[in-house]
Parts: C-alpha cells; structure tokens; sequence
C-alpha cells in the first residue's frame, strides 16, 4: 500500500482496480473494491490496523471495480446513475453474457457472483466529514453516466475512475464523449494542476497522460463512421479497434482482452447513438 497524501493510500497489488483508502484517524472510507471476493476480504485485512471501515464508494459501474464487494457491510455511496444502473442488473454477474474486455469476463471465480447496490446516492455535489475531513463528491459523467470524482481538498488529490487511462485502453460504449472531454478540460485547470490526480486503471497519471486521454477520445468519433447497422458491423468495429489500439503500447498478454474491449466499445456506443438519434 502506498501513501500518496496526508490521509491518501492506493494499492494496485488486485486485478483490474487501484483502490483507494482515505484513512482519517480510525475512520477508513473505501475507494473502489478489488474484483475478486478474496483479494477484497484480503484487502479489508490489510487496512484493518488503521482503523473501522466506514463508507465504500463506488466512481462508477464497471464491473472491475464493484463485483468484489458483496461481502462489504458498510454504506456504499456511489452517484445516483450508476445506483440505478447497478439496480437493473440482473441478479448474479452471468461472466461473458455480453463481454466488454473487463477482468470480470475472463474469470470463471466471478460468474454468479451476486449484485451489489449502492446504499446512498447523490445527483451533483455532496461534501462528507471523516471525521474533520472533508470530503467532495462530484458527478462527472464521461467514461458512464454515473462516473464521479471524489476530491479531498486538504490533500490536494482527486481520484476520476476511468477518465483517464495510461497502460490499456478504456471501455468507452457507454461514453458521453463530449462530457469526457470537458471532464479531462476541467483536470488541466485550477485547481487541478496542484492535484494528485488518480486512476483507477493506473493510478497516478500526470498531466502529459491527460493530453494523451483527449487525444485518444477524440479519435473515437472516426472510428464509429463506417459502422452501418449491419451484418458487417462487428468485422468494421474490428479493424477499427486494431487502429485504435495503436495508441497504447501494450504486452502481447494484454493484446486480446484491449481488443475485445474497444470493439465492443465502438459497437455499444454506436448502437446507444443511433438508438436516440
């Protein structure tokens, strides 16, 4: 675990996820679950000697980030998106029903793993004490309806879930690009430049990643334009994913599962688009 603040710790020992602990005295408020059941009990372990855990809040809904928490009896608060999104799941995680390129897809451990709900929801902004800690929570949708970014001013560090990625591409077929794009605007000003600002893919990103993010997203756009409802769609969303993959360097390992996520991506997003056009 490692302290990036005054009351800040990551860990990115789980698949899938850098968690997050915000330690205040002897209350913990959570940041993200690991994915597995067991690497999330392990982790209740590893923070059990700072203190009672007293909140778990969810950035979004990826399932990465939120299937390892069943076993958490204490309030999650997420944004009110991804609460109601989380309620229409159906009830256990069915694994590669319709994959997306998330760790959960490749792990036979997580099918019929049962949903989770987030317990407390907010619309745009709400302010949390832990303790005399504050702490902000603010709707920012982009990568999902439902991403937020939780602030702690004191600290100066903000952890954005997804809006920015370094090492793999993002899931992005329930984007709001627009959205993103301004969210990732926001990251480059006051008073963000003086912030620590983390990933939930990679932990701490500096500003040329930000740069790096928009540039990447407003590539998207391009690759949907060939897509036209039909047969051939998932070939074209395919060889467009190959196009976009070449803006991260990846491990051959990692090659297969970034490719299933952005042709998924291309695919989702394009069919939510012209479902409302």
């Amino acid at each position: 675990m490692r302290k990036l603040a005054r009351h800040v710790f990551i860990e990115n020992e789980y698949v899938g996820v850098h968690v997050g602990l915000i330690s205040v005295d002897d209350s913990l408020l959570l940041v993200d679950a690991p994915l597995l059941v067991d690497e999330a009990r392990e982790w209740l372990d590893v923070i059990s000697g700072k203190g009672r855990p007293r909140y778990l809040t969810f950035l979004d809904s990826h399932p990465d980030r939120v299937l390892g928490a069943i076993n958490y009896d204490i309030p999650i608060i997420a944004q009110y998106g991804t609460m109601d999104e989380m309620r229409g799941w159906s009830d256990t995680f069915k694994g590669g029903a319709h994959p997306i390129g998330a760790d959960a897809d490749q792990l036979k451990r997580i099918v019929g793993v049962q949903k989770v709900v987030p317990d407390l929801a907010f619309g745009n902004e709400i302010n949390l004490f832990l303790n005399k800690v504050e702490l902000t929570f603010l709707h920012r949708p982009g990568p999902r309806d439902g991403s937020m970014w939780l602030l702690i001013p004191s600290a100066k560090t903000v952890f954005i879930g997804d809006f920015v990625t370094v090492s793999q591409p993002p899931y992005f077929g329930a984007a709001d690009i627009d959205r993103w794009l301004k969210g990732l605007d926001e990251l480059r000003q006051s008073p963000f430049g003086d912030y620590k600002i983390i990933s939930s893919r990679d932990g701490l990103v500096k500003r040329d990643d930000i740069n790096n993010m928009a540039r990447f997203i407003r590539k998207i756009p391009l690759r949907l334009k060939d897509l036209t409802g039909g047969d051939d769609d998932e070939e074209i969303a395919r060889k467009q994913a190959s196009a976009l993959l070449k803006s991260y360097a990846l491990p051959a390992v990692y090659e297969d599962i970034a490719h299933t996520r952005l042709t998924s991506s291309i695919i989702d997003l394009h069919t939510r688009l012209t479902a409302t056009d």
